[in-house]
């Protein structure tokens, strides 16, 4: 199997002994303790689940501007988006000590993970504003990764963690939240040797559906790996549950069986454009996944990026041999009503915009929320009328 990022095994920071968590949950108790932001926490969630392999906790001020300006850690790790801890204000914590992280997703804020804080630091302006723009390509607050990363506050706690449970993510999707290594587990239980990973946030149309199955025939995969995410996301995007319910139909209907494993892992979404598609490349090597498809505006949000800026990054920044994980890159997918069937537009040079059946998420979001039936060209009428109930019980 594929080898994990700078690593040659999987290195989550969960607490997998039961009695050394129970301990560490007990002293966590007494510790000082800060609630982290919804960020930090998921940040946690993904250290904790091997995701972020090799990873060893929260980086410092040193490594998020290197990160942010090369791509690489000050001691030469490639990585494409600063992990980090930021906070309003120190709260009184001094390098040194050891603190409880709590959860600001959970009523009581339980604590998520122990950490030995290394360095209590504080960004400039200047230096948030060097990596909001390098990571997110603007400093526009209307950019709700920008919004976000800034609202977090200047204040950097760096140092190792150790993470005693998975927030939300475990108890609210227990059918579809998977570790890193809960995924290559089941790689290896299904026999499959190469596959291909496919992001979403979104309920899967049929574009999506065949670019998986195009993706799936053109790298010779034995499956597809469908691995959502189930963290934060911004006004307006459908919910994680809605979107769970209406994947799972489609696969079991269209998809051939024992080709599609559908996952989730625990993450706000950083709409960082082509950074995060980095990113997102990174952590399903991590998951075992020998191949990924990076699609139109991946990651992306609004106007903010280039329609494939996420596929040129590979070929612009990103070092030679830096990932083992390939990249299938995807270009504009809709109907074709010419040959009745889902295509790449780049394979069909013959046709022109009148021939494709296409949609906006906009006007789809329009259509739905008027109860208007989507095309069946766009969506299987199955996931259709999921997507249709839930924008029913929201306007009622």
């Amino acid at each position: 199997m594929i080898k994990p990022h700078g690593a040659d095994e999987l290195k989550p920071l969960f607490v997998a002994d039961e009695d050394e968590r129970q301990r560490l949950s007990g002293e966590a108790s007494n510790l000082p303790s800060i609630i982290v932001s919804s960020a930090t926490a998921a940040n946690a969630v993904m250290l904790g689940a091997g995701y972020f392999t090799p990873l060893e906790g929260f980086m410092n001020l040193a490594n998020a501007i290197s990160v942010a300006t090369n791509m690489k850690t000050t001691d030469g790790l490639f990585w494409p988006v600063p992990i980090l801890n930021c906070c309003q204000d120190d709260h009184g914590v001094t390098a040194g000590t050891t603190i409880a992280l709590r959860d600001p997703n959970i009523d009581g804020n339980p604590v998520l993970a122990v950490m030995e804080v290394d360095a209590v630091e504080e960004m400039s302006e200047q230096q948030q504003d060097l990596i909001t723009e390098r990571v997110y390509g603007t400093l526009d607050m209307a950019h709700p990764g920008v919004a976000a990363f800034k609202s977090q506050g200047r204040i950097i706690l760096s140092g190792p963690i150790k993470v005693l449970n998975y927030s939300y993510f475990e108890r609210d999707f227990a059918s579809t939240f998977r570790t890193a290594q809960q995924i290559r587990d089941g790689i290896t239980e299904r026999g499959w040797q190469k596959v291909v990973a496919f992001q979403t946030r979104n309920p899967m149309h049929r574009a999506h559906e065949e670019l998986c199955k195009m993706a799936k025939d053109a790298t010779g995969a034995d499956g597809v790996l469908i691995h959502m995410l189930l963290g934060k996301l911004k006004p307006g995007d459908i919910p994680a549950p809605v979107r769970d319910a209406a994947i799972r139909k489609m696969v079991e209907l269209y998809f051939p069986a024992n080709t599609v494993m559908i996952t989730g892992y625990g993450f706000d979404m950083l709409y960082a454009g082509p950074r995060e598609a980095v990113l997102h490349a990174l952590f399903r090597q991590n998951a075992g996944c020998t191949h990924f498809i990076i699609g139109r505006d991946h990651a992306g949000v609004g106007d903010f990026y280039g329609a494939f800026d996420a596929q040129t990054i590979f070929d612009e920044e990103v070092p030679k041999g830096a990932l083992k994980i390939e990249i299938f890159r995807a270009d504009h997918t809709a109907y074709s009503k010419k040959l009745d069937r889902v295509v790449m537009m780049r394979d069909a040079p013959d046709h022109t915009k009148e021939d494709f059946v296409l949609l906006s998420g906009t006007r789809v979001r329009e259509m739905l929320a008027n109860g208007e039936e989507l095309p069946v060209e766009f969506a299987r009428p199955e996931v259709a009328h999921i997507l249709m109930d839930y924008y029913r019980q929201q306007a009622a």
